[in-house]
């Protein structure tokens, strides 16, 4: 028993840099999703409407300050 434990912990222990690799690349897929669908609505919601729209003329026109 002592035999297959150290192993299973020998086997376990060379397997943890892969292991990290793949559940750190699957958590960042995960988290770009979510981040990807959020923003759009997100952007929406704060963006104001454009005018459809524009005023008169400003009377004497825009002079210079110089």
């Amino acid at each position: 028993m002592s035999g297959a434990m150290m192993v299973g912990g020998v086997l376990l222990y060379t397997r943890i840099p892969s292991l990290t690799k793949l559940y750190m690349s699957e958590l960042k897929l995960e988290l770009t999703q979510l981040v990807m669908e959020m923003v759009p609505a997100k952007i929406d919601d704060v963006m104001p409407k454009l005018p459809t729209s524009t005023g008169p003329a400003m009377p004497g026109g825009i002079k210079s300050p110089f």
